[in-house]
Order: structure tokens, then sequence, then C-alpha cells
């Protein structure tokens, strides 16, 4: 089993992925997955690659996702962790019924909806990530019509098996993302 590098995950992701709404979010939950891998004591490369790889097959099969890509890493012998957590990041959809068993999954899942959120308020609120506070992103949370289709309870699910309040999580991600433009 073997964690692809940061050159060989990049190298699929423009492969697979013409969306650049799509890569911009890869990169997103990559950062914070970063970010969590450092605050936790875990592989930062693991776990950044995880984040950077959890959607490579989106665009591609969009109504399997991520079937295809989970085949792609076991033909690769990619690490069973990075598998697992992108398995379980897709809970609840196209018939996926893993759950987050490991610290690395339950954070893909805490990032990666709520990467949407914070992507969303900066397209209507042009500040650095940096920038942004709590209780914006708390608010904009609360609103079932801002980025309507991103999964609140996926956010929640995710918080909950990290073991971070929600509130934690957006000041961590506030933090995380500073490093973005």
């Amino acid at each position: 089993m073997k964690i692809p590098t940061r050159e060989e995950s990049e190298a699929l992701l423009v492969q697979h992925v013409r969306d650049e709404y799509q890569r911009y979010h890869a990169h997103m939950v990559a950062t914070a997955m970063e970010g969590y891998a450092e605050k936790f004591g875990e592989d930062k490369e693991l776990w950044f690659v995880t984040g950077l790889l959890h959607d490579v097959d989106f665009d591609e099969h969009p109504e399997t996702h991520p079937a295809e890509s989970l085949q792609w890493f076991r033909d690769m012998d990619y690490s069973e962790d990075l598998i697992h957590a992108v398995e379980a990041h897709a809970y609840g959809y196209h018939g996926f019924t893993t759950l987050p068993n490991t610290k690395l999954a339950a954070a893909l899942m805490a990032c990666d909806e709520i990467s949407g959120i914070f992507y969303a308020y900066k397209k209507i609120n042009p500040i650095p990530y940096g920038d942004m506070k709590l209780s914006s992103i708390k608010k904009r949370l609360g609103e079932k019509g801002f980025a309507a289709k991103i999964d609140r309870e996926v956010i929640n699910r995710g918080c909950e098996s990290l073991g971070v309040t929600l509130d934690d999580h957006i000041n961590n991600l506030i933090l995380f993302f500073s490093k973005l433009t």
C-alpha cells in the first residue's frame, strides 16, 4: 500500500477533473485536511492527497462517484486509509453505506461539504478567507437557500465523528483556508 505523492495526485486531478471549480474545491479540501493533520499530529502528505483526490472521478462519473476512483486507487495499490476515507465521505450517496471509522475519514467528511459554503461566501463577499468571521459562516449555514446543494447534515456528522464542535471547525477552517487565494 502506498501514498501517492502530491505530484502524482495533482496529475490525476488534472487528468480527470476539467471543471475549474472542482479543481479549486479539491485544493480547498486538501488544504483543510493538511491543516487538521498538522493539528492532530497525523501524516500531512496522506491527509493532503486524500483531500486532493476525494472527488477525482466526479466530473467523469457523477452518478456513481466515488466508485470509479475507489477502483483506480485499489488498482494503484493506494493506502487503505485513503480508500476508506474517500468511500466514507460518500456515505448516503449512490448506495455507499461505509461510515468513517478513522480520524482521516471523519476529517474528510467534515471538510468536504463545508468547503462549498466558504467558497460560495467568498463569491458574494470577496474577502480573504482569513478575514471571514465565524458568525458570518454560521449564518450562511443556517440559510437553507444559500449554497442549497450543500448537505448540512454531512457537515454535522463529520464534525461529530471528528470530535470537534461546529464553531471550532469553522474557526479551524478560517485559519487553514487563510493560505488560499
